[in-house]
């Protein structure tokens, strides 16, 4: 499932694309995704501006004129493809042409300009909603959402008082998104090697008794912020499904230092330890027990 580098990358391709356009038309080539489409939902899209584009966590957020907001889910396998728009210089490294209309093109939206923009998702775990400006922070969905960890409300003080009284695994704690919201699988375990802070510590490690945050716990956020600035700029991570909206790979995939890599020497510099894989919570960790306390 795309974590927050990987929506942040296809938000920041569509900006130049969505914001300020047009919407013509909408095709809706079935009634649902995940969930059913909104009620009315190509005629209440259709002939609205597009005032701008948001993320919040892994959810694209697109305002629309008139005070309602689109939200987009990528699910496990949703992708956005743009066609029609002006080239705009040399194509990143990694790029891949987007495969052709089919079957699994359930949305596309035709902006004035002749630019098209399609949601592909051929598992449908995907979701497209449409809820009143007003309301979107007590949507359910966004609802309870932790700050975002490259935003100003992230920091030691916060995370250390949302673990203090935690006895689940670290890695459990950070995977909560009403801890910290947009962190997945794959940044987490990056995150926690480079912080040098085992998985499987307890989370209410990273605050002292007196709830004040420890060494660990300013540690761990240097080292998620820096990770996901990485990720981002590298345009995430594909590993299945990821592609940004022109069709270029992600390529952090490349720079992962324990993520995927069990039996490798670890990377850490003198460290003689090597990455080994657990499961948590149903899911791989892939960690150095070596220098990860």
């Amino acid at each position: 499932m795309p974590e927050l580098p990987e929506v942040e990358t296809v938000r920041r391709g569509l900006l130049p694309v969505l914001q300020g356009a047009v919407v013509e038309s909408v095709e809706a080539r079935r009634a649902d995704l995940r969930w059913p489409l909104p009620d009315h939902f190509t005629e209440r899209l259709a002939g609205r501006r597009i005032e701008a584009v948001g993320r919040r966590a892994k959810y694209l957020l697109a305002d629309l004129c008139g005070g309602e907001v689109l939200i987009l889910h990528l699910g496990m396998s949703g992708s956005i493809r743009v066609e029609g728009a002006p080239a705009r210089g040399r194509m990143p490294d990694f790029h891949y042409p987007r495969a052709p209309a089919g079957p699994h093109d359930h949305v596309v939206l035709h902006l004035a300009g002749g630019v098209t923009v399609t949601f592909n998702d051929p598992r449908r775990f995907g979701a497209i909603l449409m809820v009143p400006y007003d309301r979107l922070d007590s949507h359910p969905l966004l609802r309870g959402l932790g700050p975002e960890p490259l935003g100003n409300g992230f920091n030691a003080e916060h995370l250390a008082r949302a673990c203090a009284r935690k006895r689940s695994p670290l890695k459990a704690a950070l995977l909560d998104q009403k801890v910290v919201a947009g962190l997945g699988n794959i940044y987490v375990s990056e995150a926690l090697h480079r912080a040098h802070l085992s998985p499987r510590r307890s989370a209410h490690t990273l605050a002292t008794k007196d709830g004040r945050p420890t060494l660990r716990a300013e540690r761990l956020v240097v080292a998620i912020r820096e990770v996901l600035r990485e990720a981002i700029q590298a345009g995430g991570s594909s590993l299945r499904d990821h592609r940004r909206v022109d069709g270029a790979l992600g390529y952090f995939q490349h720079a992962f230092r324990v993520y995927d890599r069990e039996g490798a020497p670890c990377p850490t510099l003198h460290c003689k330890g090597t990455v080994q894989r657990l499961v948590q919570g149903a899911r791989s960790t892939f960690f150095c027990a070596a220098c990860q306390r």
